[in-house]
């Protein structure tokens, strides 16, 4: 599904926006009313659904993507065909920023629940650029996120022993909710995000949820008993 505003009608609210990081996010939070008044290109707005794909590695765009809800994985797959899952993009990110540079998509871009983004043209996020310079400062900012995710995705869940990768992962995943309530992957996401067996990270869920240390809400919700998580690592 998709749908088609002008970045004056998402920027004022008139396009059902209510919810769009476009405007709320820190990425356009400093636009002023007077920065769309040149822009005409229209906003893509799209609704993934689970296990379809926004970007294909090795593909030139001319996009780049800010999520509005839901959550994409960015995948790499390695010569013998396995997949490996690098980063997580949620609500309010931004991905795809390498069309800012003409470079090809590093990644599958691949939706792992329901997913609403806004498909924003690079000629136009770079003509605000020029002429807004915190917009400039603010894409520098996310370029600098991105590559420490990427940083800590690579260093926290690709090393250590499988129950200690799977507690980082868990731990991160609550890390900015204070009911500390995540919704849990399937193995086989699991097992390409950390770099485990599909049958060790089913091992390993089983195990924290008999020891306490994961409780099953329903569905895929958990709640992480964080505190015994943290001990854990610690120990």
């Amino acid at each position: 599904m998709s749908m088609r505003v002008t970045f004056r009608e998402a920027w004022s609210g008139e396009a059902d926006c209510k919810r769009c990081t476009l405007r709320e996010s820190a990425l356009f939070a400093g636009l002023e009313e007077s920065d769309f008044a040149e822009i005409h290109q229209p906003i893509d707005q799209i609704l993934l659904q689970p296990g379809q794909t926004l970007y294909q590695s090795g593909v030139t765009g001319d996009r780049l993507f800010t999520v509005r809800s839901g959550m994409l994985k960015l995948v790499q797959y390695l010569p013998d065909g396995a997949q490996r899952i690098v980063r997580l993009v949620k609500s309010a990110d931004v991905t795809g920023l390498e069309a800012l540079l003409n470079q090809p998509y590093e990644h599958d871009a691949v939706a792992m629940q329901p997913t609403e983004l806004c498909c924003l043209p690079v000629a136009t996020v770079k003509a605000l650029s020029k002429r807004n310079p915190e917009l400039h400062v603010e894409l520098l900012k996310r370029w600098h996120r991105a590559l420490s995710e990427a940083d800590a995705w690579l260093t926290e869940f690709s090393t250590g022993p499988a129950r200690e990768r799977v507690a980082r992962l868990l731990l991160r995943l609550v890390r900015d909710n204070p009911d500390h309530e995540c919704t849990l992957f399937g193995r086989e996401d699991l097992g390409a995000m950390l770099g485990i067996t599909t049958e060790t990270a089913s091992r390993t869920v089983a195990e924290f949820k008999r020891q306490g240390l994961l409780d099953e809400l329903g569905g895929s919700r958990h709640r992480v008993n964080v505190a015994g998580l943290t001990a854990l690592l610690e120990n």
